[in-house]
């Protein structure tokens, strides 16, 4: 809501004018331009902007700004109407990204749309936020871009909004993103493509788009700009066209204007720094953002000028303050006695009493990220990876924090993955991203390299009891990883495994005696029920190998002998010894340090034959990790594809049995093996020692897991570490020749104006978009966000009848209600309601009545709801309908679409055609293919559309079964022919291809023409083929992916796709006003293409020659 509080008393108000007129004027001199000012629009005098998630206005010459809105959501893309009275937006207020409009002087946002409530619905998402206000058409109708229908994440559609409400009205277009009309509003400037969410900078994949004008009447779509760069925001004037464009010799967005009168092109502006942001067209100028400023570029001057604002808050979101962390613990440990537990949250580092005393915080450094605390054994250090020196670092800090920090290692280069003490607490074990497993002395900081992997980084690695050995998993250059001893004392590697079998996890006894180890040594195949294939599943079972040759193994054979009663004389000497020998030796299989022995545990390790002194654990092949042993018992977690959820297991080593001790998702024991810490649920608590079912009633209390947050200083070290994490991960070394030191300079003085994580991450996009590749997102953070309100949806294209006001069904989306994910909610088991027909009321209310049908359906999702319907516009014979929305229709109109597209092929092909599309190369794309495909096998040909493929990483599955050709016919007796191996097309294949295709969407494409499989028809592919994985932590929990693995040809010449995209055979481009009409000339082209080549070359198999005679 929009208020204007008073600012002045009645009394005195003279005075206090006067004063409040000082006051304006010296406030630009008595604080800082403001900056990060982002989605300007401008009408005359005026100018509004959003600023940490609200819109403030200001003169158009610049000024103190005054903040519009102050809702928890974000506000943004703020467009004045033709006449400049009002103004559209794009808000939050009701939990769900919306249109809003206002009046310009201010007033109560009423809001004019009712959609479904997306996921990907973010400032920061790379898709960019949902129902998007582009501009007006009039001062009735406001234009503004929605994913409501759509069912690619990269695509939209335009769409009307009146200012009285009510159902939007789509544009006749299938999709668009920035868009102008005419002045006689006749036609539309218009990009076809949307990605300016995404951080790639110079980008020339194949979204990159053009400024095209498509005519309402004619129903033509031209192209003005036909340019290889990116040309973006149409802005119409007179006969001008304005646009972005970073076509430049610096690949920066400028400002350029193209005539109608005579098809040229000039460029208006030159910044060489910063790209133009997200400009806006008013009645006598352009306002962009640049650099974080506003800029007012005049049209009849053709000059940009520096709009100074100035913003006078509080900024509550930007504070800190006494912050809960307990839910953003990132690690756990126990204290070596288990009195206490020690937990990172939120980059400081807390130790908590198992239940008495109060909670500590050790560190108290917001904005330094200290993680993978851990304590020494010896109970005295806390030991953990900081970035205080500015790169990752080891630190250990006492315990009861009674003295300050000490840093162990200097020069830091890259990033520092786990640290793990010595059980003698002088040293500390550490891999990183540079492939490396070292070790620090905590006293003379002496580093030792202990290995240096060349395949993978390290990330298995222990030490032995008596710190005088390592054990560590190392990838191997295309093979599987082994397992390798260091030893200390001679600086030797022997191997443990061979390469025969992935081996992982290695865990000493806490005798010294044996290595545990995890590998994958267990072959129990199943075979798939779509074709004769197979996949194996829960390959893991728990190993050891006796590190001495002379030590047995702890299932050596038992035998019960007879007990020879004693004389009373005392025993001869030798006989004395034989019987003490053989009780070592009994007890030497399985007794370990947990038992109560003063004597110091030595490893012995002969490296002779270590390979051929493997043994097994009788427990059943699964899913292993953790692997932890106290004296005859090895204490470890499960989940396998029999597991709902990871279960900690113990094995005893002398009685031979294994316990289930619960569900958990992990443990830690004390290093004096009496106590463990479990974790389960999001809570925690230490208990004694198990032995059977854990009972962790006793939760431990984080209440206290609190620090005193300062945001500024968090959102610089988020800034930096994703610096730093680009630096070190990015596949290229060399950064794509990007001066990275420049570049975090460049965009480092923005730091001081964030006042909203999402402006943060906005920062964090632009910079690292400077590095020019795919998959650089960033996104996530800690800000308020709206409590999202679900919009109920009936599965079905609904229209407003002018005449009565009722609401008819135009089309009801066909969906399969066995399937949750497409339950079309019309189409229930005893749903009467029919396409055409109207309704009349939604729970007693008319329909009539209501403005918008949807919002009566708000917070309807999985909810009965009433209709009244009836085949006609009148309450006379209507019936009652209960249905049950869902909150999404995406699906379904995904659905619809392939099953016409199967059935045009099918029809323009007499059957002989199959097609396939998948939608990505994740599970629901692979569940697609399956689907879709074998029911097809018979098929003489295949359309293989990816169009749309939002990428994934299974494309080497798709290709193996598109690539399949038989070997041989088999038969049987009274049974038709077949071919081996089955599930395979056999006839011609062509694939279908476009600007959406992306990822491992762009190399499905590749590999279909790599192998030859056919034609690929359609336009030039995304081009972001540099692979990412899983985020590392950040601050506060959002994210940031790193591009780390690329590819090129196998000549080694040239790097592949990877800005570039995949490009087709033969190209089409659909015509947008065709496309909307129903027509699809890509896969027309398919379908005629495929046609020719089945006349051409039919797939025929022969049938079976004459029986053997095998009589004589």
């Amino acid at each position: 809501m929009i208020t204007f509080r008073s600012l002045i008393p009645i009394r005195g108000a003279a005075l206090s004018l006067l004063a409040l007129a000082f006051w304006l004027a010296a406030a630009p001199f008595a604080a800082e331009e403001a900056r990060l000012l982002r989605f300007p629009a401008i009408h005359g005098n005026q100018i509004v902007f959003s600023y940490a998630g609200d819109l403030y206005t200001v003169a158009s010459s610049g000024g103190v700004a005054r903040k519009l809105t102050s809702d928890e959501g974000y506000e943004m893309f703020a467009r004045f109407s033709p006449d400049g009275k009002s103004i559209a937006f794009t808000g939050q207020y009701d939990g769900n990204t919306e249109v809003y409009l206002v009046p310009s002087e201010g007033g109560v946002p009423k809001r004019l749309t009712y959609t479904a409530t997306l996921e990907r619905d973010d400032v920061s998402d790379r898709m960019g936020p949902n129902n998007i206000v582009m501009t007006w058409r009039d001062n009735q109708s406001i234009v503004f871009r929605s994913r409501r229908i759509e069912w690619n994440d990269f695509k939209g559609q335009l769409f009307l909004a009146s200012t009285e409400g009510g159902l939007p009205e789509q544009l006749p277009l299938p999709r668009g993103g920035w868009c102008s009309y005419s002045p006689d509003k006749k036609r539309l400037a218009y990009n076809r493509v949307f990605r300016e969410f995404r951080t790639w900078k110079r980008y020339r994949g194949g979204q990159a788009d053009d400024i095209w004008i498509y005519d309402f009447e004619a129903k033509t779509t031209t192209n003005i700009t036909e340019n290889p760069a990116q040309d973006l925001f149409p802005m119409w004037h007179e006969d001008k066209v304005y646009f972005v464009s970073d076509r430049d010799e610096n690949k920066r967005m400028n400002l350029y204007v193209y005539s109608l009168a005579d098809q040229s092109t000039r460029k208006l502006t030159t910044f060489a720094d910063f790209d133009i942001k997200f400009p806006a067209l008013g009645p006598d100028a352009i306002v962009f953002e640049n650099g974080g400023y506003l800029f007012r570029f005049d049209l009849a001057s053709e000059q940009a000028q520096k709009v100074p604002v100035y913003i006078q808050e509080d900024f509550a979101i930007g504070r800190g303050g006494l912050k809960d962390v307990s839910k953003a613990t990132t690690n756990y440990e126990i204290s070596p006695d288990g009195s206490r537990a020690l937990f990172g949250a939120r980059g400081e580092i807390f130790t908590v009493p198992a239940k008495y005393g109060n909670t500590r915080n050790l560190t108290q450094s917001s904005g330094v990220h200290e993680r993978n605390s851990k304590w020494s054994p010896d109970g005295q250090w806390i030991a953990h990876v900081s970035d205080a020196s500015g790169e990752d670092e080891i630190y250990i800090v006492p315990q009861d924090s009674s003295a300050p920090s000490t840093q162990l290692t200097t020069n830091g280069d890259t990033y520092k993955y786990e640290i793990l003490w010595s059980p003698d607490s002088k040293k500390l074990l550490w891999s990183d991203k540079k492939l490396r497993l070292q070790s620090v002395d905590i006293d003379s900081k002496e580093i030792v390299l202990i290995a240096q992997a060349t395949a993978w980084e390290i990330s298995n690695y222990t030490w032995s009891p008596d710190s005088q050995w390592i054990a560590y998993a190392k990838p191997e250059e295309r093979q599987l990883p082994r397992i390798y001893l260091y030893s200390m004392a001679k600086k030797e590697t022997y191997p443990v495994t061979d390469s025969w079998f992935s081996s992982q996890g290695p865990a000493f006894s806490s005798g010294g005696k044996f290595l545990f180890f995890v590998s994958n040594r267990n072959y129990s195949p199943r075979y798939s029920q779509t074709e004769w294939n197979h996949a194996y599943f829960d390959m893991e079972n728990i190993y050891f190998v006796t590190l001495a040759k002379e030590t047995k193994s702890p299932f050596a054979p038992k035998s019960d002998e007879v007990k020879i009663k004693k004389d009373d004389k005392a025993p001869k000497n030798g006989d004395k010894e034989e019987k003490d020998s053989a009780k070592k030796e009994e007890k030497d299989a399985t007794k370990e340090a947990g038992e109560k022995e003063e004597k110091k545990v030595v490893v012995k390790v002969d490296p002779e034959g270590l390979a051929q002194r493997i043994g097994v654990l009788p427990i059943a092949a699964s899913n292993y990790g953790h692997l932890t042993s106290v004296g005859d018992k090895l204490y470890y977690t499960r989940h396998g594809t029999k597991d709902e959820k990871t279960r900690i297991f113990l094995y005893d080593l002398d009685k031979q049995k294994e316990t289930d001790l619960g569900e958990f998702s992990g443990f830690e024991i004390s290093a004096d093996s009496k106590k463990m810490l479990v974790s389960g649920d999001g809570s925690f608590a230490i208990i004694d020692l198990p032995t059977a079912k854990i009972d962790a009633k006793e939760k431990l209390n984080l209440g206290d897991l609190k620090m005193t947050l300062d945001r500024r200083a968090e959102w610089n070290q988020i800034y930096r570490e994703s610096w730093r994490q680009m630096r070190d991960f990015l596949y290229a070394p060399n950064l794509h020749g990007v001066d990275w030191p420049k570049i975090r300079s460049l965009y480092e003085p923005f730091l001081a104006h964030v006042n909203h994580r999402a402006d943060l991450n906005y920062i964090i996009g632009e910079m690292i978009g400077e590095l020019n590749v795919g998959h650089t997102y960033v996104g996530g953070g800690d800000y308020p966000k709206a409590e999202r309100i679900a919009t109920g949806l009936l599965g079905a294209k609904i229209e407003r009848d002018p005449a009565s006001g009722f609401y008819r069904i135009r089309e009801i989306l066909q969906g399969q209600n066995w399937d949750k994910s497409l339950r079309s909610p019309l189409t229930e088991i005893g749903v009467d309601v029919r396409e055409g027909d109207y309704i009349l009321a939604v729970d007693g209310k008319p329909a009539n009545e209501i403005k918008d049908l949807y919002a009566a359906l708000a917070n309807t999702v999985g909810k009965q709801v009433t209709l009244k319907v009836n085949a006609e516009p009148r309450a006379e014979g209507s019936r009652q309908a209960v249905v049950i929305p869902t909150g999404d229709e995406r699906p379904l109109y995904y659905l619809n679409w392939v099953q016409r597209n199967i059935e045009k092929v099918s029809k323009a092909t007499d059957g002989k055609v199959g097609y396939v599309h998948i939608p990505n190369m994740g599970v629901d794309g692979l569940n697609e293919f399956v689907k879709r495909f074998y029911p097809q096998t018979h098929k003489e040909g295949l359309v293989v559309d990816v169009r749309g493929n939002g990428g994934g990483n299974v494309s080497p599955q798709i290709i193996e079964r598109l690539r399949r050709e038989p070997a041989m016919i088999t038969i049987a007796r009274n049974a038709s022919i077949n071919v081996d191996p089955s599930g395979m097309v056999l006839g011609p294949k062509v694939m279908l291809l476009d600007e959406f295709s992306a990822s491992d969407g762009d190399i499905v494409a590749y590999r279909f023409k790599k192998h030859k499989l056919g034609p690929v028809i359609g336009k030039r592919s995304w081009g972001g083929v540099v692979g990412i994985r899983g985020t590392l932590p950040l601050l506060d929990g959002g994210f940031l992916n790193r591009p780390e693995f690329s590819r090129y040809d196998l000549e080694g010449k040239e790097w592949i796709m990877e800005g570039k995209g995949v490009e087709p055979d033969l190209y089409v481009d659909n015509d947008p006003a065709r496309e909307f009409a129903g027509i699809d000339d890509q896969l027309d082209k398919a379908i005629a293409v495929i046609k020719e080549e089945l006349q051409k070359n039919p797939p025929q198999l022969p049938p079976p020659p004459p029986y053997p005679d095998k009589s004589k």
